[in-house]
């Protein structure tokens, strides 16, 4: 396990607190968490957030590669609209919850836990989520076509391999009606790597631009939202 970057459990603390426990908790997948949640929860929601944006720019050295060939996962970068998924978590499971998903989230502290404003159909929620600063030294910044293809051939972890993990949540996107357009091309990128490893493979079919529907402490983000960060609507505190 990578040195942590920061203690988590002040984070943890600190979440705990703006939560409150006295409602149910929201949590906000834009990942892994979509297709293995790995907590019980009582509803989810299609949810749509402005202000960040789903991208496979974070460096994993575990789960999805090693220190010799890190591989990627994703975080939620400032900027842009993102569509993912809320779970609804009951109060009397909400801390429970909290401190597993740390420990699969947070061993390392490298994420920023927010509450979100996520939209949904049914209105709106303030649901955690884990993003990313650009400042973070676990955020990859730009990488090319040809590093993402080095990745996605070599990259492997505990819990498999880096393209693994980005097919298996363009799957989920898709079961959702959720069209990622970017990591479509990504995933198709691999494509080559596969057949000449003598695997056949079918590039992603190409998915159409959606109109959205209206709808993991010290330090500081690179970029604050204008979402609020609690429960309360209390202002961001940023992290990272």
């Amino acid at each position: 396990m990578p040195k942590p970057l920061r203690d988590p459990q002040p984070m943890l603390e600190r979440t705990i607190a703006e939560w409150g426990g006295h409602e149910d908790l929201w949590l906000f997948g834009y990942g892994s968490l979509i297709w293995r949640p790995e907590f019980d929860f009582i509803e989810r929601r299609p949810a749509w957030v402005r202000g960040w944006h789903r991208a496979l720019k974070m460096w994993s050295r575990v789960n999805r590669g090693s220190v010799q060939t890190p591989g990627l996962v994703f975080g939620l970068l400032s900027g842009g609209s993102v569509r993912g998924m809320v779970f609804r978590v009951p109060a009397a499971q909400g801390l429970d919850t909290l401190r597993r998903l740390w420990l699969r989230e947070m061993p390392t502290g490298v994420y920023d836990p927010k509450w979100l404003r996520c939209s949904t159909a049914s209105g709106p929620v303030s649901a955690l989520a884990f993003t990313l600063s650009r400042r973070s030294p676990n955020f990859t910044g730009e990488l090319s076509d040809e590093r993402y293809r080095h990745i996605f051939a070599n990259a492997v972890g505990r819990y498999g391999s880096s393209l693994d993990y980005a097919r298996q949540t363009l799957e989920e996107l898709r079961r959702h009606a959720i069209h990622d357009v970017a990591l479509a091309r990504l995933v198709a990128l691999a494509v080559p790597a596969d057949t000449s490893a003598g695997h056949t493979a079918s590039p992603a079919p190409a998915d159409c631009d959606v109109v959205p529907p209206p709808v993991y402490v010290a330090g500081s983000s690179d970029k604050k939202s204008s979402q609020p960060s609690g429960p309360s609507g209390s202002p961001d505190k940023d992290q990272q």
